[in-house]
């Protein structure tokens, strides 16, 4: 009877991690193209030599294809102090100026070094510039959980958007986000 009763407990967990899986993925892939007020790409890797993995720089460069296509005003880049001793945000702000955006439309959060900072900090900087509209830029097995807890802190005027890059981590990274959703 016990055995029983473990192997569907396993079926149902299983079959629950599929779904959701599945579920992020259609979400993290889904782009409605909305106007906003603000982009805020979530921080990634810089690495010892400066340069921004290439997960984080496939951000940056959505963030720009957003501005170039006047869906945002502004882009707010958030991070912290890299291990390799490099500030994300303030690494991200120079390779968007270097890639014509102008540095006035450039917000920068040092202080978002995990994903629940970075949507603490993004409210707060909205709020104060009376910005009403968010897109959130990352991978798109981020963008549930960072929709989830944008919707936490009462903000719901969210959309997401995220690069065509991908990478064989992201079986990883799904596998992730799983637990880190319901954490």
């Amino acid at each position: 009877m016990l055995k029983h009763i473990l192997k569907y407990i396993s079926i149902a967990a299983l079959s629950w991690f599929v779904i959701h899986s599945l579920y992020i993925t259609y979400d993290g892939l889904s782009d409605t193209k909305q106007k906003a007020d603000l982009a805020v790409v979530f921080g990634n890797k810089v690495n010892e030599d400066e340069t921004l993995s290439p997960r984080l720089k496939a951000r940056l460069d959505k963030s720009i294809e957003l501005y170039q296509e006047k869906q945002i005003k502004d882009i707010l880049v958030s991070g912290g102090l890299g291990k390799e001793g490099y500030w994300e945000g303030t690494e991200m702000k120079k390779y968007l100026i270097k890639n014509k955006i102008p540095a006035d439309n450039i917000l920068v959060d040092n202080f978002g070094d995990n994903t629940e900072k970075t949507v603490i900090n993004t409210i707060r900087i909205a709020d104060s510039l009376k910005y009403t509209k968010i897109i959130s830029v990352s991978q798109f097995y981020h963008q549930t959980r960072i929709k989830k807890l944008f919707r936490e802190q009462h903000f719901k005027n969210m959309e997401s958007s995220s690069p065509k890059y991908f990478e064989i981590r992201d079986l990883y990274s799904v596998f992730r986000e799983f637990f880190a959703y319901y954490l």
